[in-house]
């Protein structure tokens, strides 16, 4: 019990400092297909992504030519979670516009 009063060591606590890391982030893409209307696809963008009329078009020209063309990027839950809207969105109007995501 005596060691225990002597040693100046007792009761104190260190301070541990965690490092935060940023989440991964995921490039979204929209696929070209032949049936897809280009002004569902700009709605598309500006719906589920928040793209304004010239910066959609923008992108859906380039979706139109390259075959794909980037959405956004995003943490992994907010890309999944846009690709299904996109999903569900395209298959509500009868379209087959699909997505994809890739890790930056």
């Amino acid at each position: 019990m005596a060691d225990q009063e002597n040693n100046p060591q007792r009761g104190i606590m260190e301070k541990t400092r965690h490092k935060t890391t940023k989440p991964p982030m995921y490039k979204v893409y929209l696929l070209n297909d032949d049936y897809t209307t280009m002004e569902f696809v700009v709605e598309v963008l500006e719906r589920v992504f928040g793209k304004g009329k010239v910066e959609a078009t923008r992108i859906m020209l380039h979706v139109h030519r390259n075959g794909k063309g980037l959405a956004g990027v995003y943490a992994r839950d907010i890309a999944e979670t846009k690709i299904s809207q996109v999903h569900n969105l395209a298959r509500d109007n009868g379209f087959p516009l699909k997505c994809d995501m890739e890790k930056e």
